[in-house]
């Protein structure tokens, strides 16, 4: 609450939270508010502010919204078990109805709790970062604003398609652009003269007045569709070079941005036509938008107070200027594990001790080993590889973990036993390999089509994969139908009442089936129509159509409008783990899978179909993630429907851009069977699709199992996909990109969070924005400061690794003129 503020050390005025009859003293008073702070896992100021509103509620108002708590959350891992359980212990006690004046203090805790989940977010991420509060006259859509951020549009499309083929990746994300956004915004708020024109009654002026933060997230939205890479890229990459399909007409500009604009469009139709789904819920947290807002905060942000750390210390600095000390100091860092010292990004530190013990190397080895290492890593990068381990809850983080752990054990059960003929072949690799362990050649098994001819293909060899692709295939597999039996089981009465409003909101506009703060702080602003998102979805499926029938593609249109179905099914349930978890469950392997077999040895239609599926699905994600930005900073919603569809149009031209220059001038890009040879009936991997059924039935052994604890009970925590999601990050990462993650997330999301709430609240997202920035930024320079010219450091700390870490090794090999599996002329 403005004008309210808690210093650490001090003790705080709070209203008494019990009768006036009661005779306690002042201290008695002031020990009890901290008391239900810490109780309700809550700051003294959220509690002061729950009680003025809990005077508001009758008893009964109360009860009913103590009902809609518990219905709505019962199953929801993200929400306070403790205040689930004191909801429903209020709601049992009969007694207390019947007899109120014999439960005054009952009573009055209760107003409190559900005051502060009401009238605030029940979330205490959200509510550490997000006010629960709005002022509608503040100007947003402004020239200031739309100059800016189609400037950052530009920039942030360009240098994210740059880097998009470096292994790992490094994105400018939105917490990078509000960081170089901001000083622009001030410039033009000091400098440019208040001169503009009136429109439709709205003066529109080059100076407005002070930069807010409303026009500056605008900026950060419409750059966050920047750093969204069209899908295109996965097609004309292979069928451009010559090494895969070599195809003369991908080269044409036409063809390759209808693509870009298809997939774009389709998946920002698809994410307003679901924003009953995956934006105005309670439950959908958007995790990753939390630290944006953090930063957006931090900079406009003039109040400062002191919080009690741990060794009670006690921190002072504003988040701004802690902002700038993390971000400076990473900006530096980075210079070590990205150039000076790269040996310290992958700290392969065993693997050296013996490099040419190739069990040791196998296991522990980070680069083409499992990465079981207990220390693989001095690179913030690779910590926040999988999950950044301050934005996302701790359950997410520790359950994918765990799966990712039981991945690693399967692979070295596989390959220790020669499974599938895996021990010929590395032990952790994503290629694709022939029958003598050698890179697949899939240009010797197409016709000049791009088409699997089975003649070249009986002569050469079937495909064989590693053990820890096999394992990704595995776990891939069972997260897609755990996926739907999760949404099934734990969000259905969610899922309905979306479709219920939906339904209404063609009768009638408003959010009036959600009730929470941020939504009802919204419905003061003209809603978006639902045919608008309508119409981007029909303008995609006519690009998409005329993309593949304009030119030479030998695909029927059809895969443009299957890929789309499936982008259908899974929008919703992805989008609510997404948003519950902050992670993305990955449908490109279904997407393949399913294409493959849809039409057999046509690879080209296969990755259509992964571009109108899966691609679809992911951008759809994006772009919900930002507008539930918009919806927590309370910019309204058409000007965040222009701001992004505009948006879309730049970055496309952009990204399309650079992905010619990238072909060009990039020496050594990227590389991809049919489903059907791989996975079909007789095929050597049949029995990976058991994963299928066994995916499925997960979430309702977690389901019975939970709800038959108590809410408190740690298993309650046990998310079922984000535990068979840890499976997939292998091949070619390893659990060495996954633990270094599960440490700092303990620290934030248990230890902090719990014992130092205020600290954690007015740092935490900070500390991720700067940590993320000052990476970002500094692998710009780096890369065209240095890297770009050529210039190298050459001495052991940049090629530490020898043996099995920089070579390819096996566990068994194949004799001169022999091979393994099937045998020639037998394939399936």
């Amino acid at each position: 609450m403005a004008g309210l503020s808690e210093k650490a050390g001090d003790t705080i005025d709070v209203a008494p939270v019990v009768s006036p009859n009661d005779q306690r003293d002042d201290l008695d008073i002031k020990l009890e508010g901290e008391e239900l702070a810490k109780r309700f896992s809550a700051t003294v100021d959220e509690i002061i502010a729950a009680q003025e509103h809990g005077r508001t509620l009758t008893l009964e108002e109360t009860r009913e919204l103590a009902q809609q708590i518990v219905a709505a959350h019962s199953r929801d891992p993200n929400f306070p078990s403790g205040a689930l359980e004191r909801m429903t212990e209020f709601l049992d006690n009969t007694a207390l109805f019947e007899s109120p004046e014999k439960h005054e203090r009952t009573i009055e805790e209760a107003k409190i709790e559900v005051s502060l989940l009401t009238s605030n977010s029940p979330y205490v991420e959200v509510r550490a970062v997000v006010d629960p509060y709005d002022d509608p006259t503040t100007p947003c859509s402004t020239i200031r604003s739309w100059v800016i951020g189609l400037g950052f549009v530009v920039l942030v499309a360009f240098i994210n398609q740059l880097f998009s083929v470096r292994q790992p990746g490094i994105n400018i994300d939105a917490a990078v652009v509000q960081l170089l956004a901001y000083p622009v915004g001030k410039a033009a708020e000091r400098f440019l003269p208040d001169v503009g024109v009136t429109l439709f009654g709205v003066r529109h002026s080059l100076n407005p007045g002070r930069f807010n933060k409303k026009e500056h997230m605008l900026i950060s939205i419409m750059a966050s569709v920047g750093k969204t890479l069209p899908s295109s890229r996965y097609i004309i990459f292979t069928q451009w070079l010559d090494k895969y399909f070599g195809q003369s007409y991908a080269k044409s500009f036409g063809y390759q941005i209808l693509l870009a604009l298809s997939t774009n469009l389709m998946g920002f139709g698809l994410a307003g036509l679901c924003r009953r789904f995956l934006v105005y819920p309670s439950f959908c947290l958007w995790p990753k938008s939390l630290v944006t807002i953090a930063l957006n905060t931090s900079l406009h942000s003039e109040e400062n107070h002191s919080v009690l750390a741990p060794f009670k210390k006690v921190f002072s600095i504003s988040r701004f200027r802690f902002f700038m000390v993390v971000f400076a100091s990473m900006f530096v860092y980075f210079w070590f594990p990205d150039y000076i010292f790269s040996a310290l990004s992958l700290f392969n530190w065993i693997a050296w001790i013996a490099p040419t013990n190739f069990n040791l190397t196998a296991i522990t080895g980070s680069k083409k080993g499992l990465g079981f290492n207990p220390l693989p890593t001095f690179d913030w990068n690779i910590v926040t590889h999988v999950h950044d381990p301050l934005i996302v809850p701790y359950h997410v983080t520790i359950n994918t973990f765990i799966g990712c752990a039981l991945g690693g054990f399967v692979i070295m059960g596989m390959y220790w036993t020669n499974a599938y003929n895996t021990g010929y072949l590395p032990i952790n690799s994503n290629t694709m390999y022939n029958n003598i362990g050698e890179d697949y050649n899939v240009s010797l098994i197409l016709d000049e089509r791009g088409w699997l001819d089975e003649e070249k293909y009986q002569a050469y060899s079937p495909v064989f994969l590693a053990g820890s692709s096999l394992t990704m295939y595995y776990f891939f597999f069972a997260v897609y139908s755990a996926t739907i039996s999760y949404a099934y089981l734990y969000h259905r009465h969610d899922i309905v009442l979306g479709f219920k409003s939906l339904a209404r909101s063609f009768k009638q506009r408003g959010t009036d089936d959600f009730k929470d703060i941020h939504t009802r702080l919204m419905s003061v602003y003209r809603e978006v129509p639902e045919w608008w998102y309508f119409m981007l979805n029909i303008v995609a499926v006519v690009f998409g159509v005329a993309a593949v029938a304009g030119w030479p593609t030998n695909t029927s249109v059809g895969v443009v409008f299957f890929g789309i179905g499936l982008a259908i099914i899974f929008t919703i349930p992805t989008g609510i783990i997404a948003a519950t978890t902050g992670i993305e469950v990955e449908f490109n392997v279904l997407a393949e899978f399913i294409g493959g077999a849809w039409e057999p040895g046509n690879a080209l239609a296969m990755n259509f179909f992964k571009c109108f599926g899966y691609v679809t699905t992911a951008h759809a994600l994006d772009f919900a993630n930002d507008l539930k930005l918009a919806h927590y900073v309370k910019i309204p919603q058409r000007q965040t429907f222009w701001a992004q569809v505009i948006a879309v149009f730049v970055s496309a031209f952009v990204c399309t851009g650079v992905m010619n220059f990238q072909i060009t001038n990039i020496p050594d890009l990227c590389e991809s069977l049919g489903a059907k040879k791989v996975f079909g009936a007789g095929a050597q991997y049949t029995t990976l699709l058991s994963a299928f059924p066994v995916g499925f039935a997960i979430p309702f052994v977690f389901y019975f199992i939970q709800g038959r604890l108590s809410r408190s009970h740690w298993f309650n925590k046990a998310h079922p996909v984000m535990f068979l999601a840890g499976g997939i990050h292998w091949s070619p990462y390893s659990i060495a990109y996954m633990w270094p993650a599960v440490p700092p997330a303990y620290i934030s999301m248990k230890y902090l969070r719990t014992r130092y709430l205020p600290f954690w609240s007015k740092y935490n997202y900070v500390l991720s924005a700067g940590l993320s920035t000052g990476i970002a930024i500094s692998a710009v320079v780096i890369y065209f400061a240095v890297s770009y010219h050529g210039f190298e450091i050459d001495w052991w700390g940049n090629s530490p690794n020898t043996g099995c870490e920089a070579e390819t090794c096996v566990r068994l090999t194949v004799a001169d003129g022999e091979y393994f599996g099937p045998r020639i002329g037998n394939f399936v």
